[in-house]
Order: C-alpha cells, then structure tokens, then sequence
C-alpha cells in the first residue's frame, strides 16, 4: 500500500482562486480588506510565516498592516499594538504571530484582541462559539474559525476522508492545532482523543485511530507500527534542520515517511498543512469583510 498524497499546496491554491473572486466583489461595494499582523521578534519560522501571509494578501488583492516588534518589546508594547489595530478602520482582521517571547503570556494578549477581528480563531469569545455550537453543523458559527483546525478539516473533505463516527488521534495539545482541532472535530461529530506528554501510550491511541493528526513538533514520532492501515495522517509538526555543511534547513515533520506504506492518505511536510493553515487565514480576512458588508 502507498498512501494516497494530501496535497495541501494544490488544495490552497483552489481555495485562493475562490476567494479573490470574492474579494473583488467587496471592492465593487467599496471594501478593501486588510490584513494586520504583529510580529515580536525574529524567530525564522514566524518571520517566513509572515511574509508569507503578506505574499498571499498581495496576491488576492488584501491590503497589508504590519507591525514589528522587538524581541526585547514588553507585554505593554505588545498591548499598544493591539490597540492600534482594533482602531485602526484598514485593518479587516488580524493576527498576534505566536509564539510571543518567553515570559509573555499570550492569552492576555489574545483576549485584549477585537473578537470580530480575530483572524486565526483564537480569541476566547470565537473558541466559545465552538464549544457552545450544537455538533453536526458546520455553518452554525457565523465567528472566525482556528487557521490550521479549519484547514485540516477541509483537507479531509476535499478527499473524502469520512470524519462523522470517525475516531481521531491528536498528537499535542497546543493552543494554535491540538485543543481547537478537537473542539472542531467533536462539533463535527467525530470522537476526538486530545493526547500529550502525559498521555500513557500515545502509539496505542493512535493504533485505534481512523485519522491521525501529529502536531507535536518532534520529527519522526510516528512510526509506521502506531498506524492502523489505511487510516488518514496529517503532518502538522515542523522541526527544522540546518545542514551543517552547507548551512541549509530542510523541515521534517513528525510523521516517519515510511507511514506512507501503511497509511490510506498522508500529507506531506512540507507543502501539506502549512499551504491551508495560510489559505484559512485569507478565508478568515475575507468573511470578515464580508461580515460587515452584511
């Protein structure tokens, strides 16, 4: 058996076709969406992410805000800048990059955010709505949802991986994938087993499972024996690798490539979930806007 590719890149891309279809519709009615993004200091991956929301911004015709902070910037600079986009009229939606400096507490951040610009999903109001949300709809929330939960689960309808009565393994309880996902998953009325460090026997759990998603951050941690065969995993983590030699960096993901001759479909690392974390985002923007059009 060779798992069949989740290719989340090429999935991105009809998502992005759609929605500058709708953003130049906004424009007919005088709306320009924009995108903000406050970034404190200069970690690689946050800085690549970044510009990487800017790139598709342009691209889609959203208008860019961005704010860089410092690594040394206090939780006070960090406030100011959320104030200034809560105010700020150009500003549609807008996202805090985490992760923030160590001894900054993002959740006090999260919740000084305008919840109807929130455009990852993470203010606490917007989690709320899918915890109060009644399972087995999934246009009840008119509230932006969490980036990478959003993007996974289209990722598996767009190739009709079964999620109702399915059981779902995640690996990692971060704020950004592990905790929203299983709120997602269970509103979707898939059974959600949340593990973690603690968890006793994190490769049973995942023996059990007709999906996996591993977002842990530790490169290889799924082997082929954790996977029942033909079941669906998604790769969230990243963890790079600089070459030694040449100074390059490759990115691993958590998921040992030999799964792919047990699995049923697996998304790569990169070019999987990373493409659709990103194409969400825009998706967010953009509703947001046509939220206050309505």
């Amino acid at each position: 058996m060779t798992a069949v590719t989740v290719d989340g890149a090429a999935l991105a891309a009809r998502v992005r076709a759609g929605l500058r279809e709708r953003v130049e519709r906004l424009h007919d009615h005088g709306i320009r969406p924009g995108l903000g993004t406050i970034l404190v200091g200069a970690n690689p991956g946050s800085l690549s992410y970044v510009a990487g929301k800017h790139r598709d911004s342009a691209e889609l015709g959203i208008e860019s805000i961005r704010i860089d902070l410092p690594e040394t910037a206090s939780a006070a600079d960090i406030r100011a800048a959320i104030l200034q986009m809560n105010d700020d009229p150009a500003v549609t939606a807008f996202i805090v990059q985490l992760p923030l400096p160590d001894g900054i507490d993002p959740v006090p951040m999260l919740e000084l955010m305008d919840p109807a610009k929130d455009a990852d999903g993470l203010h606490p109001r917007n989690l709320g709505e899918l915890v109060l949300a009644v399972p087995g709809g999934a246009g009840t929330i008119d509230a932006p949802l969490p980036c990478t939960p959003r993007g996974i689960v289209e990722m598996l309808s767009a190739y009709e991986v079964p999620i109702r009565g399915a059981h779902v393994t995640i690996i990692g309880q971060g704020l950004t994938v592990g905790r929203p996902l299983g709120l997602l998953l269970t509103r979707l009325e898939a059974t959600a087993t949340l593990t973690h460090s603690l968890t006793a026997d994190v490769a049973a759990e995942c023996r059990r499972a007709d999906i996996i998603v591993a977002a842990a951050g530790v490169a290889g941690l799924v082997k082929p024996d954790w996977v029942a065969p033909g079941a669906a995993v998604i790769d969230v983590g990243i963890t790079r690798v600089v070459d030694e030699t040449t100074g390059k960096a490759r990115l691993l993901g958590d998921v040992d490539p030999a799964v792919a001759e047990v699995a049923g479909f697996l998304s790569p690392v990169p070019g999987g979930v990373g493409p659709m974390t990103r194409a969400m985002l825009m998706k967010n923007v953009v509703e947001a806007a046509e939220r206050r059009l309505r």
